[in-house]
């Protein structure tokens, strides 16, 4: 009897787990892995196919930036000898000039604005990633043979291992009273007065969120310098946030914590402009020359970007020059 017992038991397992495997579909489970495992067989060389000349461009590509290394070896040689830090960022600046040249076709049009030696104010509009300031500060050294001292957001600061990538690139968090220091002693300064604000709710119809913000005007006129507006054509093309959602505007403004996602890194043609310096007025007052400055960054977005911001368009910039229609 026991037996039998046993056998009726197993045939109701196998009964219940066959209809369970019909009801569940695992029927077909075999023919799904046939499925994949001959798309596997057929799209593995597809990848590899494509893949390794991916590989090949990214060896190219790092050969073209030890190029741009070695053809400024003896002015990194002599800047080694003189101070360590000042051949870290030369060789650090010859990088990242390689890397825009390479990856954005990076130009600067009036570097001749830029004095080669004296304080000035450098105001300039705030990327989702301010990418295109980092290949300024870049060519500011090696043409101009000057570090650009920097103002950014607290959270920076946070970072960790940041610490000493802003010490090397004299990055300050932006007290006036610092601010004003620094320009006295002849350095150069730049700053965006839209910030982390302008940084993740811009969009591609490239608006400045600078508010009522007048430090920097204030700081300029304490310092007596002028002040060179900046602007990076389609910046907003390179890299875009998610920030003008409303959930991330939220965040930000009830926790001040900037963390809306940014996407990108498109190849795109960047153009970074330099106004035509603001001299420093004793009878201009801060409010006046803050509305002066964003009036000039203005007039560089009017001139020279497409509103609103394509990427396919900035893209094509790569391979032909279009003057904007006036």
């Amino acid at each position: 009897v026991q037996p039998t017992y046993q056998l009726v038991c197993l045939g109701l397992q196998v009964c219940m787990f066959h209809a369970w495997e019909d009801w569940a579909g695992l029927g077909q489970v075999d023919d799904y892995l046939s499925v994949l495992e001959y798309l596997l067989w057929v799209f593995t060389p597809l990848a590899i196919v494509f893949i390794l000349p991916f590989l090949i461009v990214i060896l190219l590509y790092l050969s073209i930036l030890f190029l741009h290394v070695y053809k400024r070896k003896n002015q990194l040689r002599e800047a080694y000898c003189n101070n360590l830090w000042d051949g870290a960022r030369k060789t650090l600046a010859t990088l990242w000039d390689g890397h825009g040249a390479i990856w954005h076709g990076y130009e600067i049009h009036g570097m001749e604005k830029i004095p080669d030696k004296g304080p000035a104010l450098i105001v300039y509009y705030h990327g989702a990633i301010p990418i295109d300031y980092y290949y300024f500060l870049a060519n500011v050294i090696i043409q101009r043979g000057r570090t650009c001292h920097s103002v950014a957001d607290h959270f920076l600061f946070k970072i960790p291992g940041f610490k000493l990538l802003l010490e090397v690139f004299s990055v300050i968090h932006g007290p006036q009273e610092e601010c004003v220091r620094a320009l006295k002693n002849g350095h150069l300064l730049g700053i965006s007065p839209g910030g982390v604000r302008e940084a993740l709710f811009s969009d591609e119809t490239y608006p400045l969120f600078w508010g009522k913000r007048k430090g920097f005007a204030q700081v300029a006129i304490d310092s007596q310098v002028p002040v060179i507006p900046m602007f990076t054509q389609n910046v907003r093309e390179g890299f875009r946030s998610l920030g003008t959602l409303r959930f991330f505007r939220w965040l930000y403004e009830r926790f001040r914590l900037p963390i809306a996602p940014v996407y990108g890194g498109f190849p795109v043609k960047f153009r970074t402009f330099l106004g035509d310096p603001i001299p420093y007025d004793p009878n201009v007052n801060a409010a006046e020359l803050a509305e002066k400055v964003q009036q000039a960054v203005q007039s560089l977005i009017d001139q020279h970007q497409k509103i609103p911001g394509n990427i396919l368009r900035a893209l094509l910039e790569r391979f032909y020059t279009k003057q904007k229609d006036h």
